[in-house]
């Protein structure tokens, strides 16, 4: 198995991830035709529209089931999908689709079913969170059905306008016309078509045989191709280890203690990659603490986040060097010598500046009102974030704020980002690509009107993205570092750590694209 390149959001709040990595084929190798192929989700998806997903766990079950224009290959370059060519210029993009292609009820794909997907996710009445982050603000779709093309345009150029392309799922057939079929169905031209939902429970999907027009030309055809999907939910990844060794599943993202034990156990496939970085974001909404740039920078500095580092990836980590995973458009690092330092004077000292007085119980006090933090975090990356949860509300105590924990399901995350906005702080990784992906969260409407969770107001951050966004190569790339330094620096967000996971498989081997598995690449193996 290998894990390529793709684009933006691992975490609660993921659209795509991507690293490198290498073989975990497990078995005699020999593939084995037909079957049923079962894997590990850590939480149910919930609705399946792909014009409301964010979630990791949402788009990796979408990938079974829809296309994409054009795809990264295994060298990170642009492949063919649902085009078979495209002609790129600065502010436009035109494909040329492929005049084979069919939904999943037998109608024929057309260039305005394409058209269709995007500019629904375009339209203001839709508010879909993906607007402006997996499709650029003010991109416009147009299709010409006879002539089998369709321009994707930006009002100015768009430095990334063919590479956000592998990132719009396009809908047809009667999901196109009746987008309410897509809350627990699918309607797309992908490889498999979903069968059965089982809310929190199970996903499955039956293979299409007639399927030729996957990345690169993929089919369905090739020997070991399993003839079934099962995606599993399973919230416990000691229950998931468990089901792995047992051979009850075939394939597991294992993010914790976990981890040692599969390494250990003969016959399990391993592969560790990168998941994107814990961290934290604190919210900037008029009535919060954290509004106050001294408060975000003071609270910062009383963390150590080295060790916090150590604890929430459970030693398995790797130092944060920027937002984008790798490989980057970008090298860089973004993140050495622009994190507020651990300093705990400093931070007392700080928060006396702010007018954050203790109080007689040892809480801070302005204006009458108590520096009250409510941290927010999913429960399903394993003991390392409930540990780093914990660390933090102690630091945050010892520093004079009063600290509540909240740990959810990742659905119910999603929910209070966007919708309930009932935090002040939250631990929650995001994983992109390209560094366009990150504006829609980072910058602009707030939520619940916009992407913007956090009611981001960097100003330094949005100069140097509109600088960046319409230039290329490295006088781009040196601008979109710099943006995300400007961050770091307000302590607008507080990367930890590069976190890593375990993908253990047993009598399967696949590749990762954009943190989930490739149907295409699915090829079950014999026992050894």
């Amino acid at each position: 198995m290998r894990n390529t390149r793709a684009a933006a959001v691992i975490g609660a709040l993921s659209l795509f991830a991507a690293a490198c990595g290498g073989s975990t084929d497990t078995g005699s190798g020999r593939t084995a035709d037909g079957g049923t192929f079962t894997f590990a989700i850590r939480a149910d998806p919930g609705a399946l529209d792909p014009a409301m997903a964010v979630l990791s766990v949402t788009n990796s079950v979408l990938s079974f089931a829809y296309d994409t224009l054009v795809y990264y290959g295994p060298d990170g370059k642009i492949v063919p999908g649902l085009a078979e060519k495209w002609d790129v210029k600065p502010d436009a993009v035109t494909f040329t689709l492929r005049k084979d292609v069919t939904c999943s009820d037998g109608s024929p794909l057309t260039p305005s079913d394409v058209a269709g997907s995007v500019n629904h996710i375009t339209d203001p009445a839709t508010k879909s969170p993906l607007n402006g982050v997996t499709v650029p603000v003010g991109m416009k779709a147009e299709a010409d059905d006879a002539a089998g093309t369709v321009t994707l345009s930006t009002p100015k150029p768009f430095s990334f306008i063919l590479e956000n392309a592998p990132q719009i799922f396009v809908v047809c057939g009667k999901g196109a016309k009746d987008r309410s079929v897509l809350a627990r169905g699918t309607s797309g031209s992908g490889p498999y078509t979903l069968t059965e939902a089982a809310p929190s429970d199970h996903y499955t999907f039956q293979v299409r045989k007639d399927y030729v027009w996957g990345p690169g030309g993929a089919t369905t055809k090739e020997s070991g191709q399993p003839d079934k999907i099962v995606l599993k939910v399973v919230p416990n990844e000691q229950t998931a280890a468990n089901l792995l060794i047992s051979g009850d599943i075939n394939g597991a993202v294992i993010y914790g203690a976990d981890r040692a034990r599969l390494e250990a156990t003969p016959g399990i496939g391993k592969l560790v990659i990168s998941a994107g970085n814990g961290q934290f974001f604190y919210h900037q909404g008029e009535d919060r603490p954290a509004k106050d740039p001294a408060v975000r920078k003071a609270l910062t500095q009383a963390v150590n986040l080295k060790e916090l580092a150590g604890i929430s990836s459970s030693g398995t980590g790797r130092p944060a060097t920027g937002l984008v995973l790798d490989p980057r458009p970008c090298p860089g690092d973004s993140v050495t010598g622009h994190v507020p330092a651990f300093d705990e004077a400093a931070a007392s000292a700080a928060l006396d500046a702010a007018g954050w007085k203790a109080g007689p119980d040892g809480v801070r006090v302005k204006d009458g009102r108590k520096l009250t933090l409510r941290l927010l975090y999913g429960t399903t990356k394993g003991a390392g974030v409930q540990a780093a949860a914990e660390y933090l509300a102690a630091a945050w105590k010892k520093a004079g704020a009063d600290v509540t924990l909240n740990g959810v399901i990742d659905t119910k995350l999603s929910e209070s980002l966007t919708a309930t906005q009932d935090w002040d702080v939250v631990w929650l990784p995001i994983g992109v690509t390209l560094p366009t992906q990150l504006e829609g969260f980072l910058s602009g409407p707030a939520a619940p009107e916009g992407a913007n969770f956090a009611h981001l107001a960097n100003d330094r951050y949005q100069k140097l993205v509109t600088e960046a966004v319409g230039k290329p190569g490295e006088e781009g790339c040196k601008l979109w570092l710099e943006s995300e330094s400007a961050l770091f620096e307000d302590a607008d967000l507080v990367p930890v750590v590069e976190d890593t996971v375990l993908v253990a498989t047993k009598n399967a081997k696949f590749d990762l694209v954009a943190g989930s598995v490739a149907p295409t690449t699915i090829r079950m193996t014999e026992a050894g």
